[in-house]
């Protein structure tokens, strides 16, 4: 990993990012689910109030100036009383896969955890990905085979949100 850095993603990052986000989509056979448009991405990542936070890995590629990215956001555990890191996606162009920039994308985060007194660093990994969970495997990542993941979304998640029952909500 020395010819580029790991940085925190800037305005003029987003149309590179969300490329990379289709890219990543297809890869994990969802690429017809992919609705974001640069405009989100730049509103989520660098409005008034941002909740989801990025870094990049500044890198000339041969298909742009980025090798990839991390995205995430903070989470809370009730039983550690404290924020979490919680990476929502992490992709390395292909052609930059086994140089280190995956490590180093993930190291960078168990720093901003480290700095910020965080409980722990979680994402979740597609069962058939088995180059992923070899990978954090070797990182001394463990899955939780114990939880399963729930979704609520689409038409379901507004009929949900119409059947708040009659208690006052605020």
């Amino acid at each position: 990993m020395t010819d580029g850095r790991i940085r925190r993603a800037t305005p003029a990052d987003v149309p590179e990012i969300v490329t990379m986000v289709r890219d990543l989509a297809e890869y994990e056979r969802a690429a017809h689910e992919v609705v974001a448009t640069e405009e989100q991405f730049h509103d989520a990542l660098f409005g008034p109030d941002p909740k989801v936070f990025a870094h990049v890995i500044e890198h000339e590629s041969g298909e742009g100036n980025l090798g990839g990215f991390a995205i995430w956001f903070l989470n809370f555990s009730t039983w550690l009383g404290r924020h979490g890191l919680y990476l929502e996606d992490l992709y390395v162009r292909p052609a930059l896969r086994g140089s280190g920039y995956g490590k180093a994308l993930l190291a960078t985060l168990a720093q901003e955890c480290v700095e910020h007194g965080y409980g722990r660093l979680e994402w979740w990994v597609l069962d058939w990905n088995e180059p992923a969970l070899g990978f954090y495997r070797n990182l001394g990542a463990l899955p939780m085979d114990d939880w399963t993941v729930h979704r609520v979304t689409g038409e379901d998640l507004h009929q949900l949100a119409n059947e708040g029952g009659p208690w006052p909500t605020q």
